[in-house]
């Protein structure tokens, strides 16, 4: 019952539910700028439709972020777009083919955390020479002057910075899915318990 209940959610309401995340993306992004603190938080929309919609609505949500933020404060997240996207295709992937238990959701979250520097790194070391505006700025510095490669010196704190973002923002996803009513879960979620 709870998968049948599960399929019959209307387009109307994917599209209102995607614009949510979106604009849940947006906020925490902006929040965690201003704040100039090292977390991201900007793809916890992406993660959450990712796993209830799959991969192309997560890309779809991602992409979508990375534009809308272009439109609203200038260009400067729209070459990020590529990560975003790629964080919506892998995490709706996995979860079409892996049960939804915490042990996943971190292996996911270490995952994206990989994938997301390993695209992000070249883009922005071609874009901003490496440099993102927070507090890892001090840890690039350090280790682009110790004679670290301009990729190594940006790609370490970036890894540091996703995994515990993308790990953290996909803990987050999964206590909010545990929290909810039964018919109000993702399929992976109900896959999870029926093969229990």
């Amino acid at each position: 019952m709870e998968d049948i209940m599960n399929r019959e959610i209307s387009n109307t309401t994917r599209l209102m539910m995607c614009g949510l995340a979106i604009a849940i993306n947006i906020v925490l992004g902006i929040i965690m700028a201003a704040i100039k603190f090292p977390v991201y938080l900007d793809t916890i929309g992406t993660i959450f439709i990712a796993v209830y919609f799959g991969p192309w609505y997560g890309a779809a949500v991602g992409g979508t972020t990375n534009f809308m933020t272009a439109l609203l404060y200038g260009m400067t997240d729209m070459p990020f777009m590529l990560v975003n996207i790629a964080i919506g295709l892998v995490i709706g992937f996995l979860f079409r083919k892996i049960k939804f238990t915490f042990l996943n959701v971190l292996i996911a979250g270490t995952i994206v955390g990989i994938v997301a520097p390993v695209i992000g790194t070249p883009i922005g070391i071609a874009v901003y020479g490496g440099l993102t505006g927070t507090v890892s700025d001090v840890a690039v510095i350090w280790l682009k002057q110790s004679g670290a490669s301009i990729f190594t010196a940006s790609f370490l704190p970036k890894l540091a910075n996703n995994l515990i973002d993308k790990i953290g923002s996909c803990s987050i996803i999964f206590l909010l899915v545990k929290a909810m009513p039964g018919a109000l879960k993702p399929k992976c979620w109900i896959k999870r318990r029926a093969e229990a």
